[in-house]
């Protein structure tokens, strides 16, 4: 199928009108901004509805409302305006109202700045809002996945009644490369039988996530903690990679790295094999909620040895720290690889800590040698690029300035 060059928060709208989206409500912030102008753009082309609302708080609520009606709506921020949905997110779990949100993270804490990092995590993984609810998260690493995960997304979201937030980050967001259209288009209509749509059909229904009653907000809790359980059960969705078709079952040293992050890693592995024949996998979690932990338990019993990889301050990390100790007897170290404050993690860094751990001394020398400072721009700078695509797109035509 034919493929065109589109900007990854461009390719988020596309897989949401796809995907049968009825509403946006947005308001702009820098790097998730062109997500909000080309809904502007083509939502009212296609009969679809678009609000700019004069607040975060305010397009939020706007998602409460038009998913409250039985509709497919979606909103898109960064960090900050995230930090200001909150509330509405909780009330949107609270009231098990299907909704998409999109978070292209930038750098933080506070306004940062509008560099690229991972340092969400653990505000969207873990809930962010108040109360015993989850959000189901999604971590695209390419303006394919950024399209097709936004599909996903509105799926899951009717699915499970539940926000779903597709993660990325404003390198993802700000590049561009080759997308393939979907095939097929969701003409979604609002057929949902809890859904308050003004008819004398609807009139008894009641949307809200207020439980006045103890022990009835205890059942409703227990309810939908059954719901994430379910969730963790059938919609674990992760990436196994070794170079050769080689079974990732093999490798001694494992990297576990979502979004950007993921694809810098794969450049690591394939150099670490390919140039050292050293054992090293990389496990790219999907879904971040529901997280990989079985196939990462799977893994620590074998005895490997793992490294987080991620722009944060090891957020993730945590995760897999957890995953592992719970799968074998002796508490392990889980090594980090980080960057922060919009930093891109280099793949020479990633390579210096395989080699570390594979105590394997001539590699060093030779990665020293060939890449002696950090600004270097030479092949341990190279991200990894699809084969599929490779056809298509020289590495230097992908763009990764961040556009304010």
């Amino acid at each position: 199928m034919a493929s065109q060059m589109i900007k990854g928060n461009t390719a988020v709208i596309i897989g949401a009108m796809y995907a049968g989206c009825d509403c946006f409500f947005g308001y702009p912030i820098t790097p998730a901004s062109e997500i909000l102008h080309e809904a502007s753009k083509y939502f009212p082309m296609v009969g679809r509805k678009f609000v700019q609302a004069e607040s975060e708080e305010a397009a939020i609520n706007m998602v409460y409302g038009g998913a409250a009606t039985g509709h497919r709506v979606m909103t898109a921020s960064s960090g900050p305006g995230i930090s200001l949905k909150q509330e509405g997110i909780t009330f949107l779990a609270g009231a098990e109202l299907p909704s998409v949100i999109v978070d292209i993270m930038r750098a933080g804490p506070g306004l940062g700045n509008i560099g690229p990092e991972q340092g969400d995590y653990n505000q969207i993984v873990k809930g962010g809002g108040h109360g015993n609810y989850k959000n189901i998260v999604l971590a695209p690493n390419s303006v394919q996945e950024m399209c097709d995960l936004t599909m996903k997304a509105f799926m899951l979201a009717d699915k499970y009644r539940n926000p779903v937030v597709v993660l990325a980050d404003a390198v993802l967001g700000q590049m561009a490369e080759p997308l393939r259209f979907p095939q097929v288009a969701i003409n979604h209509s609002p057929d949902n039988e809890w859904a308050v749509r003004g008819s004398k059909e609807t009139m008894d229904n009641l949307v809200t996530s207020i439980f006045l009653d103890f022990d009835q907000l205890e059942e409703f809790n227990e309810e939908i903690q059954t719901k994430f359980n379910q969730i963790e059960d059938n919609e674990v969705d992760f990436e196994e990679y070794m170079v050769s078709g080689n079974d990732i079952e093999d490798a001694e040293i494992i990297i576990v790295a979502y979004g950007i992050s993921s694809r810098l890693a794969r450049s690591a592995v394939d150099i670490a094999r390919e140039e050292s024949g050293i054992k090293v996998g990389l496990l790219r979690p999907i879904s971040l909620f529901p997280f990989p932990n079985k196939e990462i338990a799977k893994l620590a019993k074998k005895g490997c040895e793992f490294i987080s990889v991620e722009m944060s301050n090891g957020q993730m990390r945590e995760d897999i720290k957890l995953a592992v100790n719970c799968a074998i007897s002796d508490c392990k170290d889980i090594h980090l690889v980080n960057r922060m404050g919009g930093n891109l993690i280099g793949v020479k860094d990633i390579l210096e800590k395989i080699y570390d751990l594979a105590e394997c001394e001539n590699c060093k020398i030779k990665l020293a040698k060939e890449y002696p400072y950090k600004d270097d721009d030479d092949k341990y700078d190279k991200p990894y690029i699809d084969s599929n695509y490779k056809d298509e797109i020289d590495e230097d035509d992908i763009k990764y300035q961040i556009i304010d």
